[in-house]
C-alpha cells in the first residue's frame, strides 16, 4: 500500500519558513513569503500560516496574497472572525488590517504577478488550474474567474494609511 501522507522529513521542510520567522531570520525569505499569525474562530488557539507575495504596494506598505484553497482556507475564515495578530515579511512584523480586493484590482495584481515570474508562469497556471478544479488559462475571463472563487487579500500595518 502506497501512503500519501508527507513524510516527516517533508513536514520539515514545509515548516523550515516558520521556523526562520521564529529565529528572527525571516529576511533570508526576502519580501516573497509572509507569515501570518491568526487566531482559530472556534478553538481561540493561535496559528501561523505562510503565504506568498503575489503583490505589494510599497506606499501604502500593503502585502497581497491569494487563498490559494478558496474561501475554505481556514485562515481565510478566521480572518473573518478576527483580524491577524502578526504579519511578518522579510524583518517586518507588524499587526494587520486586512481587506478582500475587489475583482479588477485583483485580476491586475494577478496579471503583474504573472508577468513578473514570466519563466515559471506556465507551473503557475498548472498549480492555479489544479487549485480551482478548471483550466486556467491566464486569459482575462479565466483570470477574472480565478480571483471570483480564489480571494485575493490585502495586508497592511494596522497603523498604516
Amino acid at each position: 500500500m502506497i501512503s500519501h501522507a508527507p513524510s516527516a522529513t517533508m513536514i520539515k521542510l514545509l515548516r523550515a519558513p516558520t521556523h526562520l520567522y521564529d529565529w528572527h531570520a525571516g529576511w533570508i525569505l526576502g519580501r516573497r513569503f509572509l507569515r501570518l499569525t491568526h487566531i482559530g474562530r472556534r478553538s481561540g488557539h493561535r496559528y501561523q500560516t505562510m503565504l506568498e507575495v503575489i503583490g505589494e504596494n510599497r506606499a501604502s506598505r500593503e502585502v497581497i496574497v491569494i487563498a490559494g484553497l478558496g474561501r475554505s482556507a481556514n485562515w481565510y475564515r478566521n480572518l473573518q472572525t478576527n483580524e491577524a495578530t502578526e504579519g511578518a515579511i522579510g524583518p517586518e512584523r507588524f499587526p494587520p488590517r486586512h481587506r478582500r480586493l475587489p475583482e479588477p484590482e485583483a485580476s491586475t495584481v494577478l496579471a503583474a504577478y504573472e508577468r513578473r515570474n514570466r519563466l515559471i508562469t506556465p507551473i503557475i497556471r498548472r498549480v492555479l488550474s489544479w487549485l480551482v478544479g478548471w483550466r486556467y488559462d491566464g486569459t482575462p475571463t479565466a483570470r477574472r474567474r480565478l480571483v471570483a472563487e480564489l480571494p485575493v487579500i490585502g495586508l497592511r500595518p494596522a497603523d498604516g494609511p
